[in-house]
């Protein structure tokens, strides 16, 4: 990964948390987190 490409993904995923913070009102932040928690234990084979 390049500095390029990884400047681009970390304002896009900082815009949007500002986005979820002023329209959505948190709602999606946690929801995403648990959700990724899941597929994280779902294709953890090595335990």
């Amino acid at each position: 990964m390049t500095n390029t490409i990884a400047f681009i993904l970390a304002v896009l995923i900082m815009g949007f948390v500002a986005l979820d913070h002023y329209v959505l009102e948190w709602g999606s932040v946690p929801f995403l987190f648990r959700k990724l928690i899941d597929l994280i234990d779902y294709i953890a084979i090595w335990r």
